[in-house]
């Protein structure tokens, strides 16, 4: 069964001056609002052109609009799919037969991300914020539309992360409903019940819970890419520790999610303790002992279990953000051959009792969403939902090339190279924009990637490095950025532009730089501390001084700041970002950047942002804004997207010299 989380709330917070653009006493997570007084654009709502069918290069609308299925999710008996889909503009729940067929539309005007079905499959679960404020009502609804109940309304500063149902219905979730500002353990029922399990100090996620419905999986962060896992009883709701390794060693446990046996007595998961990349393994509850099943040279990740008497397991290798599916017997561990699959990330869920069905998802560099359907007894297998590619032309699309270079003290860098068709090398290699991913704890992956593709069906190479604290590539690989370290990973950037200019790949005269959330932050770090390697940045919604960031950020996500930049209320590191964030050097930054945040953001305060394009604007340097007022951490609506990136593509094009003749 997969399990997705309805929303990993995390909140950054500050206060900004000035008239402010949202409710009296609404806080999304601690902001106040955004300063009208500065000058920027907002999506007005006027008319877009996606130009024509078959023409090329396509508008970037085109790119936009190419859609397929978000998450997905198969009902118990494995008949039925449900899943999110944005065609209509916001992102809601479709259902279709698993066998193929017409979808059908179930929400309306919601924003859904991820459908749940609950374990007798009367009912989806789902949950819906405001605008993005990360502060959700949970709802029920019947798979024909027609009857719909709210479990839990939606309550001002309450964050929620969905965690699992058990089999009687009732689920755990994790809150921070009792206003110490840390995510508690609660547990649930569909008529609207809900009892206090486990407060916490620091911040728990609720991760599983056995179908009995006896036990519960707790974790807890331990910097951005680690955290211990612990099994909760429900009933005498005591606490036993599974894996807690010393910080030094940490290392994380919900890499594949969590998958229960039948009979509640083992679980599966994928860890990385003691070792650089995710194993399958499992837990027995009796013995109290973690058994490794599959070691591979790659993180194991979307682990399912299912078939009579649990006799399918299923899950995918991450390699350089490429998957691969495996399917085996249970217990001889024989595998079982599958049908091929286009190249991407999958999402996979297994389910219909003795009768299994596999479905997986598959987001590809060329596809953004199918869905298939496959028969994991014999491997056999078919796609029954095809994404819509908005009239562009799949076999213009580019597959990005895996890369990898060392940085100047000798570690080894990787990351994705999307080169235009037919691209010239040295004196007449083409532009490049850089796509810094966020987290920093995350993977830029060979998924469908719109704007990159738009870029390189404009001559316009696009580069998404993994620097070091990306995930994917080893337990080591990922701390290599902790603390004092949080600016050579700011310094890869421009290693690996160096080294993609000096095999001729790129013009490194002409590289442009953006990213979104800590990729934003990125974008701030490498012009201030790098003047002149980079022509010009897109910022969105990114960090601008850690010091505010770290004091305001969430009791939860301080237990991860801790390790992952140190502890804020200890004089050396206020010292240490006092003098090492981005706003602190501002005045370094030469090059035009483009800032855009959303309003109601909970995450990153949008003050952030508009201290940055304050500053640039006042030493006289083009800091265009673009500001958001029904967002919040991200574009989620298809009339902001659309605006927004027409906008985007048109700055960086401007910024690199692009012409109609490349």
């Amino acid at each position: 069964m997969i399990r997705t989380s309805l929303l990993a709330a995390t909140a950054f917070a500050a206060i900004p001056a000035a008239a402010l653009a949202q409710d009296d006493g609404e806080t999304f997570g601690g902001a106040k609002g955004a300063d009208l007084s500065i000058e920027a654009m907002e999506p007005d709502g006027g008319d877009v052109t996606i130009g024509r069918a078959g023409e090329y290069p396509a508008d970037i609308a085109r790119y936009l609009l190419a859609n397929g299925a978000g998450a997905a999710n198969l009902s118990p008996d494995g008949k039925t799919i449900a899943f999110s889909w944005n065609v209509t503009g916001e992102s809601e729940i479709w259902v279709m037969p698993a066998t193929g067929g017409q979808p059908k539309q179930v929400t309306f005007k919601t924003g859904v991300q991820a459908p749940i079905w609950t374990p007798d499959g009367s009912s989806l679960f789902y949950s819906a914020d405001r605008d993005g404020n990360e502060q959700p009502a949970y709802f029920a609804l019947t798979p024909d539309g027609k009857t719909e109940t709210e479990v839990l309304p939606a309550a001002r500063g309450d964050f929620r992360i969905f965690g699992d149902f058990a089999s009687d219905g009732s689920f755990i979730y994790a809150s921070t409903a009792r206003g110490a500002g840390v995510f508690d353990i609660y547990r649930g029922t569909t008529d609207g019940k809900s009892e206090l399990i486990v407060e916490s100090e620091l911040g728990l996620a609720a991760e599983s819970i056995s179908p009995d419905g006896k036990y519960a999986l707790v974790t807890e962060r331990v910097g951005e890419d680690a955290d211990n896992l612990y099994l909760l009883d429900l009933a005498t709701k005591e606490m036993t520790t599974i894996s807690k390794p010393p910080v030094e060693d940490r290392a994380s446990h919900t890499i594949g999610g969590f998958e229960w046996s039948q009979d509640s007595g083992t679980f599966y998961f994928s860890t990385n303790t003691g070792r650089e990349f995710g194993a399958l393994s499992r837990y027995n509850i009796a013995e109290g002992k973690i058994a490794t099943a599959f070691e591979p040279e790659a993180d194991v990740e979307n682990i399912e279990l299912c078939g009579a008497d649990d006799a399918i397991i299923a899950y995918t290798e991450n390699r350089d953000g490429f998957d691969r599916l495996f399917v085996r017997n249970n217990t001889s561990g024989d595998e079982v051959p599958v049908e091929a699959l286009p190249e991407g990330t999958y999402s996979l869920d297994c389910e219909g009792g003795d009768a299994p069905m596999l479905m997986v998802r598959v987001n590809g560099w060329k596809t953004p969403g199918e869905i298939w359907m496959i028969d994991p007894l014999t491997g056999a297998g078919n796609k029954v939902f095809e994404a819509n590619l908005a009239g562009l032309d799949t076999s213009r699309l580019i597959r990005p090339k895996v890369v990898r270079y060392e940085a100047r003290d000798g570690v080894e860098l990787q990351g994705l190279l999307y080169l235009p068709q037919g691209a010239d090398t040295g004196e007449n290699a083409p532009p490049v924009v850089f796509s810094v991913h966020g987290g920093p704890s995350a993977q830029s992956q060979a998924n469908f990637d719109a704007i990159a593709q738009y870029h390189v069906a404009r001559g316009v190479a696009v580069f998404e490095p993994n620097v070091r604290g990306s995930t994917g590539l080893g337990r080591t690989y990922s701390t290599l950025d902790d603390r004092e370290n949080r600016l050579d990973s700011v310094r890869d950037l421009v290693d690996l532009k160096n080294a993609l200019a000096a095999d001729g790949l790129i013009d490194g005269d002409r590289a442009a730089v953006m990213g979104g959330s800590y990729g934003g932050y990125a974008v701030n770090a490498v012009l201030a501390e790098f003047p002149g390697e980079f022509a010009a940045g897109v910022s969105l919604f990114g960090v601008a001084d850690w010091v505010t960031a770290l004091e305001i950020a969430s009791p939860s996500l301080k237990a991860a700041d801790k390790i992952e930049y140190g502890d804020i209320t200890e004089d050396k590191w206020r010292e240490y970002y006092t003098v090492n964030s981005p706003i602190r050097k501002a005045n370094q930054i030469t090059v035009p950047v483009l800032y855009s945040h959303g309003v109601m953001d909970p995450r990153i305060d949008i003050y952030e942002t508009e201290v940055m394009v304050k500053t640039l604007r006042a030493n006289g340097v083009e800091a265009p804004f673009i500001r958001i007022p029904d967002e919040g951490h991200g574009w989620r609506k298809l009339s902001n997207r659309l605006f927004y990136f027409r906008k985007q593509a048109e700055f960086i094009e401007e910024k690199l010299g692009v012409t109609e003749a490349e």
